[in-house]
């Protein structure tokens, strides 16, 4: 399948550069959401939460209800994770606080899971460098992604992974880092950073990887038609 990403800061839709300075603006939430029409999901990320700054509850309550969404950014309590499915979220994307300084926080995972359902929750596992990393991007853990996938599989039903290396830089991504994914899971895998061209979705999809779709959308360098007819 293929995501659309609709990223919220400061209650306006926005593409960052490697989680960090703003690239551009999208149209208003709605009008995204119109454009997106054509896909069966949306990913929605707030970026605020993300960064311990605030949130956009109002405009991811809105966007919850009006389509189908994954939902993330600033999901650090279990309080937090049910009250987004309350919202209308179909699933809840768990990044920073699915990670302690040594390893896996299986304490808190294992209470996330039992709340919402394990069929709810995906993790967030993003890398930089070879490493995962956390907090808005900004800090780095000694956990390489390839290495602790089979360990968080009995806590969700999937996987979003960014490859911050090349997030908004539309330089393509790393295709062969996917593949290692790949290999060391069986669940749900979806990709994100950097995907640019049409053939590196196609060459996703051919994997059995979801592509979540953001800068390449937004500046037009992958049409939605185009995409849409790759569902």
């Amino acid at each position: 399948m293929i995501f659309p990403c609709i990223d919220l800061m400061d209650g306006k839709v926005v593409q960052l550069v490697q989680g960090r300075e703003k690239a551009l603006e999208g149209d208003a939430p709605e009008a995204m959401l119109r454009k997106f029409a054509a896909f069966a999901e949306i990913q929605v990320i707030d970026l605020d939460a993300a960064m311990g700054r605030g949130s956009n509850d109002a405009l991811v309550r809105m966007l919850a209800a009006k389509a189908v969404t994954r939902v993330g950014g600033g999901v650090r309590t279990v309080e937090r994770a049910q009250a987004l499915v309350a919202q209308g979220a179909r699933k809840v994307i768990v990044g920073t606080s699915a990670f302690t300084a040594d390893g896996i926080n299986s304490e808190f995972l294992a209470h996330v899971r039992d709340a919402i359902g394990r069929e709810r929750l995906l993790i967030a596992v993003d890398s930089k460098g070879g490493r995962i990393v956390v907090k808005g991007w900004r800090e780095s853990t000694n956990l390489a992604a390839e290495e602790v996938l089979r360990s968080l599989e009995p806590y969700c039903s999937g996987f979003l992974c960014t490859y911050v290396d090349k997030e908004g830089m539309m330089q393509g991504t790393d295709l062969s880092w996917f593949r290692r994914l790949r290999a060391a899971t069986s669940l749900e895998l979806t990709a994100a950073g950097g995907i640019t061209t049409i053939e590196e979705v196609q060459a996703l999809l051919a994997m059995n990887v979801h592509a979540a779709l953001g800068m390449a959308i937004y500046t037009g360098r992958l049409s939605l038609s185009e995409l849409a007819s790759l569902k």
